[in-house]
């Protein structure tokens, strides 16, 4: 009996106790040549030779190549399962995956959604105090400049001053996370997400308002959503021009749901008086890329805020290993992404172990 080929993609190279395990349990690994720290690897033609005969994908972000229909049907027939061991999955063609009755699982572990939620209150407020400003100044030998003066976040009772208001669009795992970490401030929070129960919004202390009136009434704007259709580019030039002057933008979720363009327009002009970014329309990011050139009124992550020390994407690995193995074994495993494939799914491979260990 062959063993079972496992296609990984974009790898974590940092750590090899996952590709142990796949070993133990009987299975032909082959590696791509994209991994965390280079999202460029193999291409389409490539990938497309590297998974034959493959009855599972996995893998972090690839940019080089999202995992097409044409990779898929390169595998075979066979391929039960795609395997992210990131949250995100826009870089896999889920609608093409469910109909050739390939499962595709994600992982929302906490170590990774987390750190994206303390590293957005960290660029909120890196902003607002200015603390890059701060610091360079003084080491420059220069000591209180006027325009270094900082924005006040939170409320204060004292002298009925409400804090800033700010805007979560996306009140899944990370944008509730943020909202409860912002909640000991006391600022006016507000959020929109049409898949999110109102009691959510109760529980969480957030204004629930539709995306024009967040984008008009917010003066922080942070967007925690997933890539679709519905969310690329939904905060463009229009979107843009409901916000109101001075308003500070942070995009810690992925870079095609801001145009790139446009927020440098608006940065130019003053309208979007500063913006932290972790993602960006293309990645790596050109040299000569226009929000490159924005100085303070940019502060820039080269999407690693959810990389953290006993954290980030290492435990989205090991959960992604598992969920292969289980879908091997005949199992339906945790968070399955395109659930409508289940029952299909389930009648061709249900119980129908192949792994030879």
């Amino acid at each position: 009996m062959a063993k079972p080929k496992v296609f990984v993609f974009a790898p974590i190279r940092e750590s090899d106790e996952w590709q142990q395990t796949f070993e133990d349990a009987g299975c032909e690994l082959v590696l791509g040549n994209a991994d965390w720290h280079n999202p460029h690897g193999n291409n389409e033609e490539e990938m497309m030779e590297m998974a034959k005969g493959a009855v599972a994908l996995m893998g972090t972000s690839i940019r080089s190549s999202p995992i097409t229909t044409r990779i898929m049907d390169a595998a075979g027939p066979d391929l039960r399962i795609i395997a992210k061991c990131t949250i995100g999955v826009d870089d896999v063609d889920v609608a093409g995956a469910t109909a050739k009755n390939v499962m595709v699982t994600h992982a929302p572990t906490e170590s990774n959604w987390g750190g994206v939620a303390e590293g957005t209150i960290a660029m909120i407020l890196t902003i607002l105090k200015k603390a890059r400003e701060r610091d360079r100044t003084m080491k420059e030998g220069i000591w209180r400049l006027p325009e270094l003066q900082g924005l006040y976040l939170g409320s204060r009772e004292q002298d009925d001053y409400p804090g800033m208001t700010v805007g979560i669009v996306g009140m899944g795992r990370i944008g509730s996370r943020v909202a409860k970490l912002l909640k000991p401030w006391g600022c006016p929070m507000i959020g929109c997400d049409p898949y999110v129960p109102d009691s959510h919004f109760d529980e969480l202390g957030v204004e629930r308002v539709d995306y024009d009136t967040l984008l008009s009434r917010a003066e922080i704007i942070t967007f925690h959503v997933t890539l679709t259709p519905e969310t690329r580019q939904m905060f463009n030039a229009e979107a843009i021009a409901k916000t109101q002057p001075g308003t500070i933008l942070i995009n810690d979720s992925r870079g095609q749901v801001v145009n790139g363009d446009a927020l440098c327009d608006a940065l130019e002009s003053d309208h979007i008086a500063a913006a932290a970014l972790d993602v960006f329309e293309d990645e790596p990011v050109d040299p000569d890329a226009r929000i490159l050139k924005m100085g303070d009124k940019v502060l820039l992550s080269p999407h690693m805020v959810s990389s953290n020390l006993r954290g980030g994407l290492h435990p989205g690995l090991i959960w992604a290993t598992k969920c292969v193995l289980s879908a091997l074994r005949g199992e339906v495993p945790e968070a399955v992404f395109n659930k409508d494939v289940l029952p299909t799914w389930e009648q061709r491979y249900k119980a129908k172990n192949i792994l030879p260990s």
